[in-house]
């Protein structure tokens, strides 16, 4: 039997001198291959959840597993199996895309030559060939968002995190990135997503969860949600069950 790609068991986290938890006893499950989105109102725990999943942020009750795996064991190979593309940039600005790709390949334990490999691919892909030895400093919001995107899948994770993969970018760099987001989940790379761009969200994902006061409140495919609380799209669907705008990042 195949593991899921995420499984969470009782996840409770706080932060530090908070006198209440982000999460108590959340339980969610992610299947291989799915395109799963996470949203909820803001200071619903997205981000919070997210950094939990990748190991950034430590927690003390319950379990996370990817394919298998509790995360807080065996780190190194832990950390080959998921990439993470954040909302800040993670990269260094001074250093162009080629010399980007080459640390955070090192990094992640490849070789000098399946880096090589993987750099021309992706720099073709994205269309940054033209680019690939200049400073990434000198780049426009777009090519920034698609040298991030590199770098969380220079290792060819089998996961893949994505906060605000597209922020502020132009509708021909979103296309892009969401087009090239098909097509690594086509190849079998499961990506969990959380964003603001909700018409984007509608278009990307095909199974979601709602969050709120670090609750799981819905947790089915788009279309089966739609159609349980005759909403019309995803922000009527979640004004419905929240009675929330969903406007500025959470924490």
């Amino acid at each position: 039997m195949i593991p899921n790609a995420i499984s969470i068991h009782n996840l409770s986290f706080r932060y530090p001198g908070s006198a209440t938890n982000c999460f108590h006893q959340l339980n969610l499950q992610v299947a291989v291959g799915e395109r799963f989105g996470i949203f909820g109102p803001n200071g619903a725990g997205k981000t919070t959840l997210m950094n939990c999943m990748t190991g950034l942020l430590p927690f003390k009750e319950g379990t996370i597993e990817l394919l298998g795996n509790p995360i807080n064991q065996n780190k190194n190979s832990i950390n080959r199996l998921f990439g993470f593309v954040p909302q800040d940039f993670s990269f260094y600005h001074e250093l162009s895309p080629v010399e980007n790709l080459a640390f955070f390949g090192a990094w992640s334990g490849m070789k000098k030559a399946a880096i090589k490999r993987r750099t021309e691919e992706l720099l073709e892909i994205l269309d940054l060939a033209d680019v690939k030895d200049k400073p990434v400093q000198k780049f426009s919001g777009g090519m920034k968002r698609k040298v991030n995107l590199a770098i969380g899948v220079i290792h060819n994770p089998s996961i893949l995190f994505l906060d605000e993969p597209t922020v502020g970018v132009d509708i021909q760099t979103r296309t892009a990135i969401i087009s090239y987001l098909k097509m690594l989940n086509s190849n079998g790379t499961t990506l969990v997503y959380t964003s603001h761009q909700l018409n984007e969200a509608e278009e990307l994902c095909d199974q979601i969860a709602l969050i709120n006061n670090g609750k799981i409140i819905a947790h089915n495919s788009i279309d089966l949600l739609l159609a349980e609380h005759d909403a019309r799209g995803l922000e009527s669907l979640f004004i419905s069950l929240t009675g929330k705008k969903y406007s500025d990042p959470d924490v």
